[in-house]
């Protein structure tokens, strides 16, 4: 993982991040095509509305071969919110999710955000374990059905 670069995301690369969402959550957690299409709408959206100095997203690349992804977008004048979070099955475990979070967090902190918010599942037990040791704070925890499943859906605050 010495060799992994995190480079700013670009439009190009948005057809690859629906994709690895659609697929990977499919294949690990059964999401059906609605969640796909949640990924497309927030990518696109991002594309055309982002403001480049407040938010950024960042893609993990070997060689040229993407292995991940994290995001930071404007909730509020204060608070950042952490998006699209996705390391690549043969990617994980290495400590690039660890150095994707710590650079989305650097930037919000540098950005003069005082606080991050994050929304996922407990199913994602890697990345909550990865919040916790990085210092964040698990706010609520309840039952939804989501993406034709049913689960248990978190809100997650860090705090600079």
């Amino acid at each position: 993982m010495d060799r992994v670069r995190i480079r700013p995301f670009t439009p190009h690369d948005r057809d690859w991040l629906v994709a690895q969402h659609g697929t990977l959550y499919a294949q690990a957690e059964g999401f059906d095509a609605s969640f796909g299409a949640l990924v497309a709408e927030i990518l696109d959206q991002f594309i055309v509305h982002h403001d480049s100095v407040a938010e950024r997203g960042w893609i993990a690349e070997d060689a040229g071969r993407r292995l991940g992804s994290i995001f930071c977008v404007r909730l509020s004048e204060t608070t950042a919110k952490l998006r699209l979070f996705l390391l690549v099955p043969e990617a994980r475990g290495k400590g690039l999710g660890k150095r994707l979070l710590r650079t989305c967090m650097g930037f919000a902190k540098a950005q003069g955000y005082r606080d991050m918010q994050l929304w996922t599942h407990e199913s994602h037990a890697a990345a909550c374990a990865l919040y916790r040791a990085e210092g964040w704070d698990l706010l609520s925890a309840k039952p939804v059905h989501s993406f034709g499943q049913d689960l248990v859906e978190q809100s997650w605050a860090y705090r600079f």
